[in-house]
């Protein structure tokens, strides 16, 4: 397996620019199972979770190809085979998705119950009660759920929690639907408002997207259409957090700063500079870092996959910090390896942590429990003093296009070594 190897105290400095959301391509992807035609998406990332949902796409019959780097031709007006297998789904829970589609399009649909980075259980019941609502008839057996509807019909659906992922499962299944289908307490992440830009250049009818209550007009058959991804929020954050843990200069390009107000707000808090210009994001490290409280919240407030760089940054801090995880329970999992690195961390419960500040970080060898948890390893890493070696870095390809190129780039000693 690959690996980082990273020789931190080196100060960011320079331009890095952000990538196509990852968290938006996914169900992007999905969408094109509605289509009669092929979808055409630019602006997409080449990371591991797009190579599995592709193969989860072609596995059910659907034709991909890559007219350029960033660019995927979709057709899946060929699928026959409508079952996505547990191979395929367990290495990326967002594979769940193709289940409201395949269910409005073709009737019927069994997918493996869904597996993904181990950081708490995410249920699909969400998911489940919502299809049910729109008329279809749950299954469940041998780790496979399966989904029948004649034709499914509106509805109105109210989620107990905002799930991205279920809100979208909805919103697909809902498109090819009979009637009007209401889906109340959905969640608000810009991820939701760009899936449903695709669905309406298709010819969906959507409204309220990016709201607590999305609207959608079923409609009889759905066209391919072109669509350009956002950029990826998390990455962006992430990079803002690297310029302020290395005491550096970094300007983000392509960052879509108005979908990260409660990270600027608390890089500000702890006494980073930052200029926001157009279509980019300066940030300026601290000479000191501020202590400050956190806590997770479904958006708009603070995103739970920048809790661990987050708490990276923080471990470096003058005081202590408390953070509160409030969207999964078992997110903490990079504290044991921030505190092989000197951080003085004491999990309190699993919503809670504290984080004393210390004056630096050491190099050390540790291991990435998953893709967010990787991404905290890595800031601290670029921080710490002396050469960390990071292993399971899998985990951060399934989020970041080219991490250790782009770092490298702005004065980043890391190399990805086997």
């Amino acid at each position: 397996m690959d690996r980082f190897l990273i020789r931190g105290g080196n100060p960011l400095k320079g331009k890095i620019r952000v990538s196509g959301a990852k968290n938006a391509v996914l169900p992007l992807f999905a969408a094109t199972l509605l289509a009669d035609g092929p979808c055409t998406i630019s602006n997409v990332p080449r990371l591991r979770d797009v190579t599995t949902m592709v193969r989860v796409l072609e596995t059910l019959g659907a034709k991909a190809e890559w007219l350029e780097p960033d660019t995927i031709r979709i057709d899946g007006t060929g699928v026959t085979n409508l079952e996505a297998p547990y191979d395929l789904v367990k290495t990326m829970r967002a594979s769940f998705i193709v289940l409201g589609p395949l269910v409005a399009k073709h009737g019927y649909a069994r997918v493996a119950l869904p597996g993904g980075c181990a950081i708490g259980v995410r249920q699909v019941d969400l998911h489940l009660k919502g299809l049910q609502a729109m008329g279809a008839t749950i299954e469940m057996g041998e780790g496979y759920i399966a989904a029948r509807a004649s034709k499914l019909h509106g509805g109105l659906v109210y989620l107990d929690f905002p799930s991205v992922g279920a809100t979208e499962n909805l919103m697909l299944a809902a498109s090819l639907t009979q009637g009007v289908t209401v889906i109340e307490n959905a969640a608000m992440e810009p991820e939701i408002s760009d899936l449903a830009r695709l669905l309406i250049s298709m010819g969906a009818r959507v409204k309220g997207a990016g709201s607590k209550v999305i609207e959608v007009h079923g409609v009889e058959k759905l066209q391919g259409a072109q669509h350009r991804v956002i950029p990826d929020r998390i990455e962006a954050g992430t990079f803002m957090i690297a310029a302020a843990i290395t005491g550096g200069h970094l300007t983000v390009e392509e960052a879509p700063i108005d979908m990260l107000e409660s990270l600027t707000a608390k890089l500000l808090e702890t006494g980073a500079s930052i200029y926001i210009g157009d279509g980019s994001v300066e940030v300026t490290g601290p000479r000191t870092i501020r202590a400050v409280n956190l806590t997770t919240q479904p958006h708009p407030g603070y995103p739970t996959d920048l809790q661990a760089p987050f708490m990276a940054y923080l471990a470096l801090a003058k005081g202590t910090s408390l953070v509160t995880e409030t969207i999964f329970e078992n997110r903490f999992m990079h504290v044991a390896e921030l505190r092989r690195m000197g951080a003085d961390i004491q999990v309190q419960s699993a919503r809670g942590a504290l984080v004393n500040g210390t004056t630096h970080l050491s190099g050390a060898p540790v291991m990435a429990s998953d893709l967010r948890a990787g991404a905290a390893l890595v800031l601290a890493a670029l921080a710490a003093q002396g050469e960390s070696d990071i292993s399971r870095i899998y985990h951060i390809d399934r989020g970041y296009e080219r991490i250790d190129s782009k770092l490298r780039g702005v004065g980043a000693d890391i190399e990805r070594v086997q």
